[in-house]
């Protein structure tokens, strides 16, 4: 019997997480695989590691606590990666030479996989005097697009990067232009953006007073506050960046107040972390922890959750010494707090089976209550590490007790905390779960609500053909189970009919408890008001949240998931008010490459780049799936041999993404894209940016030619405005990593519905 509650669980498992040698023979063979060789792994560090290996693997059992993904794959395969998801990387200097030092080190972390934050507040402003080379600064946008060319560059590699996050102060000269950077659809696409919002600030913005932008000592104007509030609103509204940071309430919390400054976040922002800080992630799963589920006496097991907890933080403080580190910096941070994150997922399906409606009064202190239970077992396992193990090292017992979040907690924690220290200086965080969510059955995301109920997910086969398989919430597919065809009683509420001040009660009733921040979305309706919208960020700066981070479907940020308006519902399906349906219904991934056969039919095209002496030349073969013709390889050959290396790589690169098959045509946007810092040319009366936005060109021209798609891109980085030829899949941004239009907003990130990649890594 399969471990696997949902076909696409496993198929989650073999593709993120199952260990395989580098042909691709499996050498986990079975999930139980997985979760010994993590087990094993972290318990190496104990000085009884059969002992622990035991009650590790227990607890991964069954999918009740959920590593994070880069755990989960990384852990016990001696391979050279951190199992760490998220950095926020070091001060950036005010000088060239250090800025780009900095980029060095980005690019290092990124490489083995980490998400990174940046605080760009620290460069001077554009247009700024740069003392001895009677020169104006560029602003720290222009860096940015630097960054942002380099994280292009690690992805275009075929490592798994990590996403990255760029804050700015609300009172940098330059933020007006750090608000709007997204309005370009060209600009910025590797970055999440936020604004570092301060307690002054909110105070000018209610008062309609005004706001100094300042650098240094000098002041560059004066704007009102509110003014300033409302680009950020408008920008957020229509793009659904930059996201809002209470900076100065993360500081005033912080159990280390006393050692650090924090100034950014990790990507989600469920991070805040001082210059080099690292934190790795895990989650408890909730709903594997309820009995008697949708009965009258459900409940969940808080003894087994207390136990849970504890084994669960004794492996992840193990990661801190098993783990390796981009950087010795970050190895010397981790070292020095020994924070984690622990959080959790299935909230919202654990409500349910509980007989609780999201975004209630009574859900909300449920929520309150089992986040009290997860902050207090945390906290109480991790004095008994430091009893064991020793406090971490900067661990100072006045200074500590004294932070914001020390001050509410119960007097036997604290009382414990005096008396013998605490192994870890942070504990709690809750984190986007979106793949483990997936691979764990289903289960509801983090602290989100159900995202959908239902929807159907289209397997494209080798000959053409299409199989269906539902994908079903795992606490709908349990009440199928139990009740039948019994309806869905009314508390089921999904994140599209949910109204935005609801999910705000839900994250504040949870952020009280948790001592890092908390990654959530806060999904508004396409019609909403802007004054509503506004109103949605007051109340989470009202009720004590740490950020916000909203999604309004609209032509910009684009919709995925709307809510059926049929009235016909099978039985055992929602009532046709709170049934989520995939519109585009049609999310089609390929089960395995495409075959090649003895012959292909194909074209050469030859480009001439000025100032080369040399043409590329570049050979597109396609094949015929279904009745349709489809790119199947790519060659890409020079006389020049300062080409060789990267045509070869770009070579094998496309022609391995083709051969994958599905929609592949957002390998044209991602090649169209690029641009060369040198600078671009002119070629049959347009700019072309670099020598591969050419090379996208042609393969674009190719697939029109073809009719694979039906027309060329309407603009740089966004996907042809047509369908497929024999597909019915909608447009929209395709997934970088399975190229199928299943994209979502969920907890921050852009995430697969179909492949349960995440732009957050």
């Amino acid at each position: 019997m399969t471990r696997f509650a949902a076909p696409i669980a496993e198929q989650i498992w073999d593709m993120k997480y199952r260990f395989k040698a580098a042909d691709g023979t499996p050498k986990d063979v079975t999930v139980e695989d997985t979760w010994r060789r993590i087990a094993r792994d972290l318990a190496q560090v104990e000085n009884d590691p059969k002992l622990w290996e035991d009650r590790f693997f227990a607890a991964l059992e069954d999918f009740k606590y959920l590593p994070a993904g880069r755990i989960t794959a990384g852990a016990g395969t001696a391979r050279r990666v951190t199992l760490f998801n998220c950095f926020v990387m070091g001060t950036i200097p005010d000088s060239m030479a250090g800025i780009f030092d900095m980029l060095k080190e980005a690019a290092l972390t990124m490489q083995q996989g980490g998400g990174i934050g940046y605080d760009f507040s620290t460069i001077r402003p554009k247009g700024a005097d740069v003392l001895g080379v009677s020169a104006d600064a560029s602003g720290p946008l222009s860096f940015m697009d630097v960054w942002d060319a380099m994280c292009r560059t690690i992805m275009s590699a075929g490592s798994r990067r990590g996403a990255m996050m760029a804050t700015m102060r609300c009172d940098h000269p330059d933020v007006e232009d750090f608000i709007t950077a997204k309005s370009d659809a060209a600009r910025l696409r590797m970055f999440n953006m936020s604004v570092l919002i301060t307690d002054p600030f909110m105070d000018a913005v209610k008062a309609d007073g005004p706001w100094d932008l300042v650098f240094g000592d000098r002041v560059y104007r004066t704007v009102q506050a509110r003014d300033l509030w409302n680009k950020i609103m408008q920008a957020t509204y229509d793009y659904a960046e930059p996201g809002v940071i209470f900076i100065d309430r993360i500081n005033a919390a912080n159990n280390l107040s006393y050692c650090e400054t924090i100034a950014a976040t990790n990507p989600c922002g469920e991070q805040p972390l001082p210059p080099y800080g690292a934190c790795l992630l895990g989650s408890i799963n909730l709903a594997r922890l309820v009995s008697d589920p949708f009965g009258d006496a459900a409940r969940l097991d808080e003894a087994a959750l207390n136990d849970l907890v504890a084994v669960a933080v004794r492996m992840m403080d193990n990661v801190v010494d098993v783990s390796q580190f981009p950087l010795e910096a970050q190895a010397r941070e981790a070292q020095a707090k020994r924070r984690i994150g622990l959080g959790v997922t299935g909230l919202a399906d654990a409500l349910l089976m509980l007989g609780l409606r999201y975004g209630s009064d009574a859900a909300a202190a449920q929520t309150e209550s089992w986040l009290k239970a997860i902050a207090r077992a945390s906290y109480l396992a991790s004095v008994d590490l430091a009893r064991e193990k020793g406090a971490f090292p900067l661990f100072d017992a006045d200074a500590y007790l004294a932070s914001g979040t020390m001050k509410n907690m119960d007097d036997d924690v604290r009382e414990a905390i005096r008396e013998h220290g605490i192994r870890n200086a942070l504990l709690t965080s809750i984190a986007p779960t979106g793949t483990i969510s997936l691979y764990a059955g289903n289960v509801s995301s983090g602290i989100e609500p159900v995202f959908a109920y239902a929807y159907t997910r289209k397997v494209l086969q080798k000959d053409g053909s299409r199989t269906e398989e539902e994908v079903v919430d795992y606490a709908v597919q349990m009440w199928r189970d139990l009740k039948g065809d019994a309806p869905l009683p009314d508390y089921f509420v999904n994140a599209q009919t949910l109204a935005p001040l609801d999910h705000v009660k839900m994250q504040a009733a949870a952020q009280k408890w948790v001592d890092s921040s908390i990654s959530k979305t806060i999904n508004c309706p396409e019609d909403i008001s802007f004054d509503a919208f506004k109103s949605v960020y007051m109340e989470a700066w009202d009720s004590g949240c740490k950020g916000c981070t909203t999604y309004r479907p609209n032509d910009v940020t684009g919709s995925v998931l709307t809510v059926s308006e049929t009235t016909d519902t099978a039985p055992g399906e929602a009532p046709a008010q709170v049934q989520g349906v995939d519109e585009t219904g049609e999310v089609v991934y390929m089960s395995e490459p495409l075959d090649r056969p003895e012959q292909l039919e194909g074209n050469t095209y030859k480009i001439k780049w000025p100032d080369s002496e040399h043409a590329i030349y570049i050979t597109i073969n396609d094949l015929v799936v279904g009745g349709h013709r489809r790119p199947f390889e790519v060659f890409i050959n020079s006389k020049n041999m300062e080409h060789f290396a990267w045509t070869v790589a770009l070579t094998r690169m496309i022609s391995a993404v083709f051969r994958r098959g599905g929609d592949v045509s957002f390998v044209v946007e991602e090649l169209k894209a690029v641009f060369d810092p040198r600078g671009g040319a002119w070629m049959q009366g347009r700019y072309i940016p670099s020598i591969l936005a050419g090379i996208g060109g042609v393969i674009e021209q190719h697939m029109i030619a073809t009719g694979f798609i039906a027309g060329e891109g309407m603009g740089l980085k966004s996907d042809p405005q047509a369908k497929v030829v024999g597909l019915d899949a909608p447009r929209g941004k395709a997934c970088s990593s399975c190229g199928q239009y299943d994209l979502r907003m969920v907890e921050g990130c852009m995430t697969c519905g179909s492949c349960g990649y995440s732009k957050c890594g």
